[in-house]
């Protein structure tokens, strides 16, 4: 199934080739999770702090359990810090 994966920061350099920007269409397995996304992604698990999906946040407890849908948007930030 496709879905559109969105990675911002310095995350965005993990995104495969034919990438627009900071985003791709991605083909995953049915049922294929955030976590599986990130892990076949090669990011760091701590480097990915917030996950949506759909622009829900998904709870780091639930990445991997959490399926995926043809057509969902996964976008993934690192943390961010200002002042």
């Amino acid at each position: 199934m496709k879905i559109r994966v969105k990675l911002f920061a310095m995350l965005s350099s993990y995104l495969p080739d034919g990438a627009q920007g900071n985003e791709v269409d991605y083909e995953v397995d049915d049922g294929a999770t955030p976590g599986a996304v990130i892990d076949r992604l090669h990011m760091p698990r701590a480097s990915c702090h917030l996950v949506l999906i759909n622009g829900f946040y998904t709870q780091p407890s639930q990445l991997d359990s959490t399926p995926l849908h043809e057509g969902d948007a996964l976008a993934i930030w690192p943390p961010i810090a200002g002042g």
